[in-house]
């Protein structure tokens, strides 16, 4: 469906339920257009709450130069919250920053004074006035909360709020109040009670980096994304990562009903003649077992056959995997070329939503075939929410089966950093094969591998020798 939007024309959402048919304005982000169903209604009283550093005058900004046009201008006010250079001075800094814009399509103005001497009771008339002579399509306030504190009563501010509710409404334009908001505040404050839109932008603080997450609250007549969606700020402005959900199966999916040959020699005749096309295989294994020797014998096998072929690698740096590649018969750069494509992430700074969100949008924009995670134990280590991640991870293995998407995920065993049994427990049910790799022997090593379980395929149950020489491993 086609949403009317202002500023362009919306992403698509993919997994949510259709949206309404009325005009919407964009935030100059597309993913959190996403989350918001295309946008925020248009001639809506809008909320942005959170703590002060989560990125709401940021996130306020970068909207305001989205819908910023000659046709009508957008208000910038600022309150008695950061001073109005401060908050030009800042917004330069990003590339959404169009100077030419500023006084005639974007208008800055400071209310601060004027709220200092006369108090709350200035702010319906000055907003009128604002209205009357510059008819402007978007009007931000940083930060109504302070307003609060120039009340005198509880009542002085509730009748300001009501005034300004049937002011913003008789006109044709999009609010959006900005404030140092608590979870406490919803319920106390007047203005969230005429607010058509709520969002909430929060931090949490980690050992080695913040977290940020975008919340909807309340959005009216609309179908939004609910959950808490992470982001960066970049020199962009915000980029979101909308949470992923499954996607919905329609009733006459059919599976692809091929094998998908593994690249190993003498691995597809334990599983039955090779992968089902669509499944997901957690190798499961400690340092040295082979993991990722199988995994990237699997994604060139892919390469190929003309398929395109996604690594996502934590553990070895792209140096180390590239010379892994190239002692596989073929060179890193002759892979690339043919359709392997390599996405690393230092486990240190690792975003988990951004390289989940990542690889659905691969996905999603088609090409893929055959895709690796290695390995599943990084991304578990750096989640704060071990839910969350779980619910993401059951969500993109859906994704693999409904877009055909033959995947394996890496595991390694044995490490302190993660308790691997109860990973493996955790996302064993996910997968339609587990296999495990060892190391035994006291004089020589000898590396091993057992189908622990797979999915309707006739499999051999027996422990097989799984040989690494030059050119990859083989079972022997």
């Amino acid at each position: 469906m086609t949403i009317p939007v202002i500023g362009g024309q919306p992403a698509s959402l993919d997994g949510g339920a259709p949206a309404t048919q009325f005009p919407r304005v964009r935030t100059g982000n597309s993913q959190a257009d996403e989350v918001l169903g295309g946008g925020f209604p248009s001639n809506s009283i809008n909320i942005v709450m959170g703590q002060p550093g989560t990125g709401k005058t940021i996130f306020a900004e970068q909207l305001l130069f989205e819908n910023a046009g000659a046709d009508r201008a957008s208000v910038f006010i600022t309150t008695l919250s950061e001073p109005l250079t401060k908050a030009v001075t800042y917004a330069q800094r990003f590339q959404f920053f169009d100077v030419r814009k500023l006084g005639t399509e974007i208008q800055y103005h400071d209310l601060g004074a004027a709220l200092a001497a006369d108090g709350p009771a200035v702010i319906v008339p000055w907003l009128t006035d604002i209205i009357k002579t510059s008819r402007p399509k978007i009007i931000i306030i940083d930060s109504f909360r302070a307003i609060h504190d120039l009340g005198t009563s509880v009542q002085e501010i509730r009748r300001l709020v009501a005034e300004l509710a049937g002011l913003l409404s008789a006109y044709d334009v999009t609010t959006f109040l900005l404030g140092e908001y608590t979870s406490n505040d919803v319920q106390r404050f007047p203005e969230f009670a005429i607010g058509d839109g709520i969002v909430e932008l929060a931090r949490s603080s980690l050992s080695s980096r913040d977290e940020r997450f975008f919340r909807v609250l309340k959005l009216r007549g609309s179908a939004y994304r609910e959950g808490q969606h992470a982001f960066r700020i970049t020199e962009d402005g915000l980029a979101l990562y909308p949470r992923l959900v499954s996607p919905r199966i329609p009733e006459n999916y059919h599976p692809h009903l091929e094998r998908v040959p593994t690249g190993v020699d003498g691995l597809d005749a334990m599983v039955g003649g090779g992968l089902w096309s669509g499944s997901t295989t957690l190798l499961v294994g400690p340092t040295g077992s082979g993991k990722t020797t199988v995994a990237l014998q699997f994604a060139l096998e892919g390469v190929r056959r003309g398929e395109h072929s996604l690594y996502v690698h934590f553990q070895e740096n792209p140096s180390q995997l590239r010379r892994a590649i190239d002692g596989l018969g073929m060179s890193a750069d002759q892979a690339i070329a043919r359709g392997l494509s390599l996405r690393y992430e230092s486990p240190v700074e690792m975003q988990i939503d951004s390289i989940i969100v990542d690889i659905f949008e691969r996905i999603r924009d088609g090409g893929v075939r055959r895709l690796v995670v290695d390995a599943i134990g990084d991304l578990v280590t750096a989640a704060s929410d071990s839910q969350r991640l779980h619910d993401y991870l059951y969500a993109l293995v859906q994704h693999f089966t409904v877009h055909n998407v033959t995947s394996v995920l890496a595991l390694e065993s044995g490490s302190g950093g993660t308790n691997a049994v109860d990973v493996a427990h955790r996302f064993s049910y996910m997968s339609d094969n587990v296999l495990q790799l060892d190391l035994r022997g006291e004089e020589r090593t000898k590396r091993t591998l057992r189908i622990v379980k797979t999915r309707n395929s006739d499999h051999d149950p027996d422990v097989r020798e799984l040989a690494i020489r030059a050119g990859g491993a083989r079972i022997v």
